[in-house]
């Protein structure tokens, strides 16, 4: 399952030039200073977004906490398999979480 969300992981990341896949055996996102994408050890895809865009996904898809490492992450959603399964759609999430850390003073 892990293998499966990398790979539509990476395809995604690799397909916007505002993205640039960090990390060997924890793949992440970052920019400005922040993660805003994260695959865990167990091969959930957690993204970073803002307080209306975490509302907006759980209002269409259901938003579950993110976790890795036994620690929920603040601000993060776990995508789900309906997410996955639709590139456009996690792209556009992935770009939203971009935008977000964009949006916070730098680090």
């Amino acid at each position: 399952m892990r293998e499966k969300v990398l790979q539509i992981y990476d395809k995604v990341v690799a397909a916007n030039p505002n993205f640039d896949r960090k990390g060997k055996t924890m793949p992440y996102t970052s920019a400005n200073g922040y993660m805003f994408s994260l695959l865990n050890k167990d091969g959930e895809l957690g993204v970073r977004l803002s307080k209306e865009d975490r509302q907006a996904f759980d209002q269409a898809y259901g938003a579950l906490p993110f976790k890795s490492h036994g620690a929920v992450l603040r601000e993060y959603v776990l995508i789900s398999d309906a997410v996955l399964d639709n590139s456009k759609v996690l792209g556009d999430y992935l770009q939203r979480g971009y935008d977000y850390v964009q949006s916070l003073p730098p680090k």
